[in-house]
């Protein structure tokens, strides 16, 4: 099969044409930078993401299109121009972009999604992929209007659609937050953690990138909304735990009540991080493994091995 991956030079692209490439599949990337080496795969240059980027070229003669392109959710910047930019980049890019592989004849579209559609925290019950969605900031609200765009195709008939909604991806390569937790486990500070007792759903890039494969390889399963993670949830003094032993440390966490930790959060200007830390977000993801007939090859301690192994080979 012929598949164009978008966005294939970046973190999760760089997981996926791998996995692409072992399945046998002839793997088309895109990139905006021409100097981007992925090996293997055939690279095609493509403008920024947006709703007049031409797929012209790289869609000519593709099978499957994986869109792992986007405009990545930014933390503290300003509403106005973060939901105008996410719009035009996640919502209307990803619908110019399926428009053009109807055209071209592709019949098979997989879209990247995120949890964030659903909100940002679960209480009582997990995330499942038929809830109402409740996206609360502007990346994952234009991810919510992509999805819509994608379904509203796939109706048609024209062409099939897969949307995948992950929570947090970790693995080789990983910024934002967890890059922050690998970083805070080498410097061995004691740690306010003990006390969090909630529940986080995430999902390995190697998981993931076979997920994706997994469904190529599923011509007789309608399109659908798949939430998917590792085998496993675990708490946040959980997962520094499992970190720090991964990178060789040893973890130092000590109890402290969670309402102070949040009190303190708030008069320096930290609540939102302090949240991510001490609230749950967990998937069901069982429809996924029930539909597809599938289950993560790695397990959360393999996944972050891994990455602790990348993280330790840094300069």
């Amino acid at each position: 099969m012929k598949v164009l991956v978008t966005g294939g030079g970046g973190f999760i692209g760089r997981a996926l044409i791998p996995c692409l490439l072992k399945a046998g599949h002839d793997v088309i990337a895109s990139s905006r930078d021409a100097g981007t080496v992925l090996p293997g795969a055939t690279l095609r240059q493509v403008g920024e993401l947006g709703p007049d980027t031409d797929w012209r070229a790289a869609l000519d003669g593709i099978d499957a299109v994986v869109h792992l392109a986007a405009r990545v959710h930014v933390m503290n910047e300003r509403a106005g121009g973060a939901v105008a930019e996410n719009m035009r980049i996640n919502a209307e890019g990803t619908a110019a972009l399926a428009s053009q592989a109807v055209q071209a004849g592709v019949k098979h579209f997989i879209f990247l999604s995120t949890i964030k559609v659903h909100g940002e925290a679960t209480t009582a019950e997990p995330f499942r992929a038929d809830d109402t969605p409740h996206p609360l900031d502007p990346y994952a609200i234009a991810k919510l209007k992509a999805e819509q765009a994608l379904l509203e195709i796939a109706a048609e008939g024209a062409m099939r659609v897969d949307i995948i909604r992950p929570p947090l991806v970790y693995g080789p390569g990983v910024r934002g937050n967890f890059l922050s937790l690998l970083k805070l486990c080498t410097k061995g500070w004691p740690l306010p953690l003990a006390s969090i007792n909630n529940r986080r759903s995430l999902i390995y890039t190697g998981n993931l990138a076979a997920l994706i494969g997994h469904i190529l390889t599923r011509p007789d399963t309608p399109g659908g909304i798949y939430l998917c993670k590792d085998g496993q949830d675990v708490s946040t003094p959980a997962l520094f735990r499992h970190a720090c032993e991964a990178l060789g440390g040893h973890p130092q966490i000590f109890p402290f009540p969670q309402f102070l930790l949040r009190l303190g959060a708030t008069l320096v200007g930290k609540s939102a991080a302090v949240s991510r830390l001490t609230e749950s977000l967990v998937v069901d993801d069982r429809p996924t493994r029930t539909v597809l007939d599938w289950t993560p090859p790695f397990s959360m301690v393999q996944g972050l091995k891994e990455t602790a192994d990348w993280f330790n080979s840094q300069p």
